[in-house]
């Protein structure tokens, strides 16, 4: 899974952002050829305090709006959830922390026996 938008910054860094009001996100896209529609997700992006999701959901939405209406049946209805997609995102805060601690725990292991022994 790739996350756009955390170059350079540390687990820790990252918590002090979300408890600041930033989050995870990511959009839906739809393409249709006539009789096939397909929906897909776009990366993650981590979106700080302050800032609007559309800032990254806009290529999507352009995508969807252009290539989406298409597909018979599903085009029209799954373009319109991925317009709406593209001005919030579908937040995913909650996983990609947990995510990302239990690979902070796996690359730093808390070896307390060591501690335990002397």
């Amino acid at each position: 899974m790739e996350i756009k938008k955390i170059d350079g910054l540390s687990i820790q860094e990252i918590r002090n952002e979300v408890d600041k009001g930033a989050k995870f996100v990511h959009f839906t896209y739809c393409i249709s050829l006539l009789v096939v529609t397909f929906r897909r997700s776009s990366s993650v992006y981590f979106v700080k305090s302050g800032e609007s999701s559309i800032k990254y959901g806009w290529p999507f939405l352009i995508i969807s709006f252009i290539l989406g209406w298409w597909g018979i049946p599903w085009g029209p209805v799954y373009t319109i959830g991925a317009i709406f997609s593209a001005f919030s995102g579908k937040k995913v805060t909650e996983e990609i922390m947990s995510q990302l601690e239990a690979e902070e725990a796996r690359n730093n292991p808390i070896t307390g026996w060591d501690n335990f022994n002397q």
